[in-house]
């Protein structure tokens, strides 16, 4: 860029600052303009590129005390000055513009938003650059991309491979580790886009939403499921089977006297990922019956008047009273 575009441009009104604008001010307000207006964040915005270039222009010649003060000299005398190149010794902003990004006007390239800002701002709090534009630090990491799959609960709990659908509609395959949760987010490296130049490619974040059983549910490492048992079996005792998932039911045996909401434990029958196996939890539901015949009614009273006169929530109300 020769000097004499600097009598035709006003990089003070480009960036939005008065003249007597401060270093440190200039470089906060160059700074939300690039993060605002860099293709990084505008991709395919032809504007918005441009926009970018003007003020990085602007900032190029102004955030340096001495072509700043060149350009100040050269636009007070106003137009008409010859045209200075940057071979002429001006010091033109072919030479501070090219300095930065590798060349003139004419070869302009744009740099990664985060080499740009870090280079310029001492870096720090912006992230990878999400892609397509390679810095002065190297080939770009491929943007990360972010993704969800639904599984049932016997996929996620033994794992599997699922295919995605990536940006732009390519299918990605991806491991599922056995023993995924509801809600759990995998990283998958290098499973994001490819790198524009070269790089590493991005990772895959994906979300995981397991559908629900009508039998187990999670607890940790844990599966727990309901077992109905009828008030005779709580009372006498039984043996039982019960569900595994998938697998054969396993046998449990009831105490006498077991009430209800008692959880019994089958040991390594629940969830196993590389944290280790849980185990299987069956809580006790005693059934009680809808329906019942003469004579089991007839029983019913006679075991009622059989029993003691015990109130079973007395002590329940005593406990409730002293707190």
């Amino acid at each position: 860029m020769a000097s004499q575009d600097w009598f035709e441009k006003d990089f003070y009104k480009v960036l939005g600052v008065s003249k007597d604008v401060s270093q440190a001010d200039l470089k906060k307000t160059y700074r939300k303009l690039a993060r605002k207006y860099h293709p990084d964040s505008n991709p395919g915005d032809a504007a918005a590129e441009a926009k970018f270039k003007e003020i990085s222009e602007a900032n190029a010649v102004l955030s340096d005390p001495k072509s700043r003060e060149e350009y100040d000299q050269m636009r007070a005398m106003g137009p008409g000055m010859p045209r200075f190149t940057s071979g002429g010794g001006a010091g033109g902003f072919e030479d501070v513009f090219g300095g930065m990004f590798g060349g003139g006007q004419s070869g302009y390239r744009t740099a990664g938003f985060e080499d740009l800002l870090g280079g310029m701002f001492g870096g720090g709090g912006f992230g990878h650059s999400s892609g397509g534009f390679r810095g002065r630090g190297g080939p770009t990491k491929g943007r990360d991309i972010n993704a969800s799959t639904t599984l049932d609960f016997m996929t996620a709990i033994r794992g599997d491979t699922a295919r995605l659908q990536a940006a732009g509609g390519k299918p990605i395959s991806v491991r599922i580790p056995a023993g995924v949760a509801d809600g759990q987010k995998i990283r998958l490296k290098g499973k994001g886009e490819p790198s524009p130049d070269g790089g590493a490619p991005g990772d895959l974040n994906l979300t995981v939403t397991v559908r629900k059983h009508p039998v187990f549910e999670r607890d940790g490492l844990n599966l727990r499921l309901e077992v109905p048992v009828t008030f005779t079996e709580a009372v006498f005792g039984a043996t039982i089977e019960v569900p595994t998932l998938g697998g054969e039911p396993v046998k449990l045996k009831i105490a006498p006297g077991t009430p209800n909401g008692r959880v019994l434990r089958v040991k390594g029958r629940g969830v196993t990922t590389s944290k280790g196996t849980g185990d299987l939890l069956a809580e006790v539901v005693i059934a009680v019956p809808s329906h019942l015949t003469a004579d089991a009614k007839e029983s019913l009273e006679a075991f009622q008047k059989a029993m003691p006169s015990e109130d079973p929530r007395a002590e329940l109300i005593k406990k409730a009273r002293a707190g």
